[in-house]
């Protein structure tokens, strides 16, 4: 297919975490660029927007992504908080782009409200960094029960659901609450108008194979120095870091690194949590009813996904009903 308005739907490889996504994408990739049609990725995966932050993100280095040029990889330091809405500017930009220059944006990658925030319109309360700042220092002074008690008086809806122990979440439905005077709930991103008329690959596999290839992705993150990357970002502030720091994986070794468990320990709760959130992505990417599903072991899937891209298959149902 000829570059073109056609030629430059984007394409969105979506589903849990260690199914196969960025090998897709790059397979993708140079079966486009056989047929004329170069593509570009745009990473959708929250923390590999974080310098440094590689082996336990599962991060292609720049000499395994196959000369595909790849967008929002290491734009953040870990002492930096990630934001869905300085993540929907950047993103936006990127995909709009790469359709300029006549190629396909793959958006790829496992953080739901990212995907929905590229490629659909909604939008996000914008943040006060006084107010913030101030809010964190009452966190940090009074403790997380203390601010849910002042959240369930402003907000008795919101307060029900957030944890008393989720003191970020906290903190972020009360600056909403006062910057908008209205419940937090208001604020909350809807199902939005699709910006693009994207396909939406979710790929998945059997659960048991799945609990292997985690348990197998987290043995070779060891073998390959997690614990070393982990330590070096530790000098550079990762315990400091909001987002940074709860990254699966990262926040367990960091705990072992304080004497809190040893690494045995360590490595099972990292497969635990990774489980968890393979069950998260999963409800949240179900949801949709755009997603079209394909078992990753498939050997066509290449094929699948370039067939129904070729139809212009278009996208039914409604955008998830959660955002």
């Amino acid at each position: 297919m000829a570059a073109g308005s056609a030629a430059v739907r984007p394409i969105a490889l979506v589903g849990p975490t260690a199914t196969g996504k960025s090998d897709l994408a790059l397979d993708l990739a140079q079966a486009l660029a056989r047929r004329g049609a170069d593509a570009e990725v745009v990473n959708a995966d929250a923390m590999q927007l974080y310098r440094g932050m590689d082996i336990g993100t599962a991060k292609l280095p720049p000499g395994q992504r196959r000369g595909v040029p790849h967008h929002l990889l290491d734009v953040l330091d870990v002492t930096e908080t990630a934001t869905v809405a300085a993540y929907q500017r950047d993103a936006r930009a990127a995909v709009d782009a790469v359709r300029a220059r006549g190629r396909v944006p793959l958006v790829v990658g496992g953080s739901g409200l990212y995907v929905q925030a590229v490629l659909d319109d909604l939008e996000f309360p914008g943040t006060d960094p006084r107010l913030r700042a101030r809010l964190d220092d009452d966190l940090a002074t009074l403790g997380p029960a203390a601010m849910h008690a002042r959240l369930a008086a402003r907000d008795p809806d919101a307060a029900r659901g957030i944890l008393a122990s989720n003191g970020r979440r906290i903190v972020r439905a009360l600056e909403v609450v006062e910057l908008t005077g209205r419940p937090f709930a208001a604020s909350l991103p809807r199902p939005g108008v699709p910006r693009h008329d994207a396909l939406l690959v979710g790929l998945d596999r059997d659960t048991d194979v799945l609990d292997d290839r985690i348990a197998a992705r987290v043995d070779g993150m060891l073998a390959a120095g997690l614990v070393d990357e982990v330590r070096a970002l530790a000098e550079r502030g990762l315990r400091e870091g909001v987002t940074a720091s709860r990254a699966v994986g990262y926040r367990e070794v960091l705990a072992h690194l304080d004497g809190a468990f040893d690494l045995d320990e360590a490595r099972r709760r990292t497969v635990v949590a990774t489980r968890r959130l393979v069950r998260r992505q999963r409800s949240w990417f179900r949801r949709d009813d755009r997603v079209r599903w394909l078992d990753a072991a498939a050997p066509d899937v290449v094929a699948v996904v370039l067939g129904r891209w070729d139809r212009q298959e278009p996208a039914t149902g409604a955008p998830s009903r959660r955002a």
